[in-house]
């Protein structure tokens, strides 16, 4: 798994008057958990873009002030009118823990479903995963060539080899639905037959 980097300063005082002051400055402040100790740290708002703002999943390596730590990027709190970052959460990364995190679905394939005139439907975008941190993916594969049309892939269909996946086995990842230029072609098709 791609590891990003990101650069904290510690935090001397916690409480609404500093977090306030941190977020006026366009800092974030960030709790670093699952360790032998909590770390109270802040990032710069902007220093988070690449890793929030994609598909993919990283491990960060978190440089605060100098101590390094490996880490998942945990939960996010967003400003519920600007939807600026207020509050990051990671956990760190031990030797031999397994870490459950949200890994990226990368469909392989045409579908025969959408060669037949389908759509193909994207219902679930990353699966959440447990594993030991080094053997994490950048993403799970799915050949969705066979998918035909009515037909879904569940998460039971999903090879995952060491990982252990935590979604429900029933749940849709990707499934192909009929359209309706596909249904008139079909109907037609029949009409055409019933003529002769």
């Amino acid at each position: 798994m791609k590891t990003i980097a990101l650069f904290g300063n510690s935090r001397a005082s916690l409480g609404k008057v500093s977090t306030k002051e941190l977020r006026n400055e366009g800092r974030v402040p960030c709790v670093l958990y699952g360790g032998t100790d909590n770390v109270q740290f802040s990032v710069y708002e902007p220093d988070f873009k690449l890793l929030v703002y994609t598909p993919n999943t990283y491990k960060v390596k978190l440089d605060v002030e100098g101590k390094i730590y490996y880490a998942f990027l945990k939960d996010m709190q967003f400003h519920p009118v600007n939807d600026s970052i207020m509050h990051a959460d990671f956990q760190e990364i031990t030797e031999g823990k397994p870490v459950e995190v949200a890994v990226p679905v990368r469909l392989v394939g045409n579908s025969i479903g959408v060669r037949q005139g389908g759509k193909l439907i994207v219902k679930t975008k990353k699966l959440r995963v447990r594993a030991m941190a080094d053997q994490l993916p950048d993403a799970i594969e799915l050949n969705v060539e066979t998918l035909e049309i009515g037909k879904s892939l569940k998460v039971a269909d999903v090879v995952a080899g060491d990982l252990l996946l935590l979604d429900s086995p029933n749940n849709p990842i990707v499934s192909v639905k009929t359209t309706r230029a596909a249904q008139e072609a079909a109907k037609a098709e029949e009409g055409g037959k019933k003529k002769k």
